[in-house]
């Protein structure tokens, strides 16, 4: 009985001490086991439960294979607590298109405006990107970044002056008398540009301002009714007047365009111009193209005059000396600053017939 009864107290002596050690290795592990979730590229995510002490160890035990350049978060040798995160994002291609040029680089992101910052790709305020930033991209997908670029030029245009004529009842019939010059007056205009990636998508007017005002050209033209000269007989043209008549004016003569009657007649240099740059100065479109200077539209029987000797206003008769056909009937209308004196300048409506006509004595009647 006695040795029944020590063996039954051993046993339970035994038993009692396994089941300690079994507990207190169970509350070890318990108490080392971690549960962890591990996240890789946001689709694919996993928890388990581990007694490794790193983050690295823990993905080795798992299996779970890191490239280079990948981000991971914590950090490889970082100890892990109950409750951790582990994140892994692997890099990526994406085609970064900068007007024609495209580069393919690696991110860890797959947002736009992430991808750009882990790029370290920076935007001006009014650029922007195709897809926009907060949109994700898929992995070999591309990227446009359109920069925009904003500039103001400022273009300076004449405004034409307005010509005035007014009548003068004590300026005799005829004449006339520059009162005040005109001006041109200058407008300043600013028109905004907008370039993308260098091409010209826009071109908007956003301000207009009158820098200076046109002065207005006054002309004072003679409506003074004057006397007469006395009607004598004409000479044929290459005879000489009689000595008695050369100080009095012809009033008729004879033409290739009839008889005409003038008050005055005498001999000058006539040149030709037309309404080419290299004549005028001037091409179509710009301010004052094609306008005499009395203000009327420059046309064929034009003449270009030096106004202290024939005032502005004046009817011509213009006649050929060497045979040639006369330029007939014109109006003194324009001025020139190479026409000084016993010159005129006869307007002609192609360059090759000014050219044709050159330089040549021609004699001027004004008529009555």
């Amino acid at each position: 009985m006695e040795e029944n009864s020590w063996f039954n107290n051993r046993h339970l002596k035994i038993l009692t001490i396994l089941t300690m050690a079994a507990m207190l290795v169970f509350g070890i592990y318990k108490y080392e086991t971690k549960k962890v979730t591990i996240s890789i590229d946001d689709n694919k995510k996993m928890t388990v439960k581990t007694l490794k002490g790193t983050v690295g160890e823990v993905l080795k035990k798992e299996n779970i294979q890191v490239e280079e350049g990948s981000y991971i978060e914590p950090k490889l040798d970082t100890k892990i607590k109950d409750g951790d995160k582990i994140i892994i994002k692997k890099p990526k291609t994406y085609k970064i298109k900068l007007g024609k040029r495209v580069t393919e680089m690696q991110s860890t992101e797959n947002v736009v405006k992430d991808i750009l910052k882990d790029l370290d790709i920076k935007l001006d305020e009014k650029d922007y990107t195709k897809p926009d930033m907060n949109k994700k991209v898929k992995p070999e997908g591309q990227i446009e970044i359109v920069k925009v670029v904003e500039k103001i030029d400022v273009v300076k245009n004449d405004i034409p002056f307005e010509n005035i004529v007014k009548n003068n009842n004590k300026l005799e019939k005829g004449k006339s008398n520059i009162v005040q010059e005109g001006k041109k007056g200058v407008k300043e205009i600013k028109i905004k540009k907008v370039f993308e990636n260098g091409n010209l998508i826009s071109e908007d007017v956003i301000s207009e301002e009158v820098v200076s005002a046109p002065v207005s050209k006054v002309v004072e033209k003679g409506v003074k009714e004057i006397e007469k000269p006395k009607t004598i007989q004409v000479a044929s043209r290459g005879s000489t007047p009689s000595r008695r008549n050369r100080s009095t004016p012809r009033s008729t003569a004879s033409t290739k365009n009839g008889n005409i009657n003038y008050k005055k007649a005498f001999n000058v240099v006539a040149t030709a111009y037309d309404l080419s740059f290299a004549s005028c100065g001037k091409n179509p479109g710009e301010p004052g193209y094609g306008i005499t200077a009395s203000g009327t539209r420059v046309r064929p029987g034009v003449v270009s005059v030096d106004p202290r000797v024939i005032p502005l206003g004046t009817r011509l008769y213009v006649e050929s000396l060497d045979g040639t056909r006369d330029y007939g009937f014109a109006v003194a209308e324009d001025t020139g600053g190479a026409i000084k004196g016993n010159r005129i300048d006869l307007f002609f409506p192609s360059s090759s017939a000014a050219k044709a006509f050159g330089r040549r004595q021609v004699r001027v009647y004004i008529l009555k």
